[in-house]
């Protein structure tokens, strides 16, 4: 464990986390009332064709996501590539606004496409910050991921609102929202690639080591998504529980609020104090493997005093995706040359749809049967983690022996 004591975050750090908030907040917000235009009055779908129109359209940024991250390295680079896609994200959401299906068709081209053009570079752009200060990596990216989820917070609170009284408003406001998002990055100056990844270890070492990160990203947030099947079963047990005094709403954000004071503390704690990224990965499999087995505390026919266990998991698996997402992120920036470092970050988002289809197969049953599910999740993070702590503390021997 080492001290931080001279190195600090700079405000590009801030400026670049304010423009995924806001490129968030407009993309969430405009999801969040995207199901109810289609088969409203004006598009006229029936449901079934709207959720096929709305799966094609989440299910398309898996490619705009690489072609961006390849437009971006090799041929625009990546500050051009980004605000080409944000102008093309609100164009998208504005295309919206035109009621008729054309309108619709446009508007979701233009969106997929932007936001495949934006995401991988903006994360390129951040991590190109720390090419000289490495071990702030896992603080820079707590910043910015505890502002996508301000973002992904403000997006449907605010659209949703405008978005339900009239779905022009909704559109307009997450155009307006995307300009915001695009203005920041135009005004500053492009990180210099410097390829800072440690020179000791071997482009091999790296490249193995990029290609486990992406997977235990895609494995980590499969297995959340499998737990999450009895958390969401439990979500609608308690909000029907009106001794509780909580309005049904607030259980259903009940995880995102908890995400955002963890991660500010998160973030002060790690731009001073500096443990490794695998260190951090394995904390996060573990701990969530401790937030599962507090669920099973909770009974099938929950009572009030059960919603201590169930508040206190939510809490623990904010603190185990904390340790992993954002970490991910900074293990790639390390190792990544930056040259490529769009095209390793769009290509990261690829094991989470692999899996994410794989699981969908089997997603009526994990329904039906939640506490199932929830002990299928519990081996998987418990087997992912340990295996992960043996490569800690091997590592470690390995390193003390050599330094003896």
């Amino acid at each position: 464990m080492d001290k931080e004591i001279k190195q600090t975050h700079g405000k590009e750090t801030f400026l670049y986390a304010l423009s995924r908030t806001f490129e968030r907040a407009s993309y969430y917000g405009l999801r969040s009332v995207l199901l109810l235009y289609m088969i409203g009055e004006t598009i006229n779908m029936t449901r079934d064709e709207a959720r096929n129109m709305y799966g094609l359209f989440i299910g398309s940024f898996i490619f705009s996501q690489i072609l961006g991250g390849i437009v971006g390295d090799l041929v625009l680079g990546n500050k051009r590539s980004l605000i080409i896609g944000g102008i093309l994200q609100a164009l998208g959401a504005f295309s919206l606004c035109i009621p008729s299906a054309i309108g619709l068709y446009t508007g979701l081209v233009f969106i997929s496409l932007g936001a495949g053009l934006y995401s991988p570079n903006i994360l390129s752009l951040f991590g190109k910050l720390y090419s000289n200060k490495q071990k702030l990596l896992d603080s820079g990216f707590m910043i910015f991921y505890t502002a996508i989820n301000l973002g992904v917070i403000i997006g449907p609170l605010l659209i949703g609102y405008l978005g339900y009284m009239n779905y022009t408003y909704g559109f307009i406001t997450s155009g307006i929202l995307m300009l915001c998002a695009v203005s920041i990055p135009f005004f500053l100056k492009e990180p210099v690639p410097v390829d800072a990844a440690d020179n000791k270890v071997s482009v091999n070492t790296r490249g193995l080591k990029i290609l486990i990160t992406i997977i235990l990203l895609g494995i980590f947030w499969t297995i959340y998504e499998l737990g999450y099947k009895r958390i969401s079963d439990l979500e609608m047990k308690f909000s029907e529980r009106s001794a509780l005094n909580i309005p049904s709403s607030m259980w259903y954000i009940f995880s995102s609020v908890f995400l955002m004071p963890v991660g500010i503390v998160a973030a002060i704690i790690w731009s001073y104090v500096y443990n490794s990224q695998f260190i951090k990965l394995t904390i996060g499999f573990l701990i969530a493997a401790l937030a599962y087995v507090i669920l099973f505390l909770v009974p099938d026919a929950p009572s009030d005093q059960h919603v201590y266990y169930y508040l206190c998991s939510l809490l623990l698996l904010n603190i185990a995706e904390i340790h992993v997402s954002p970490v991910i992120y900074s293990t790639l920036t390390q190792y990544s040359n930056p040259k490529y470092l769009a095209i390793i970050m769009s290509l990261s988002f690829v094991p989470v749809k692999l899996f994410a289809m794989v699981m969908a197969f089997f997603n009526s049953q994990f329904s039906i049967e939640p506490i199932f599910a929830l002990k299928l999740a519990l081996i998987a993070m418990l087997v992912i983690g340990s295996g992960l702590l043996i490569y800690v503390l091997a590592t470690k021997k390995q390193n003390e022996t050599f330094i003896k």
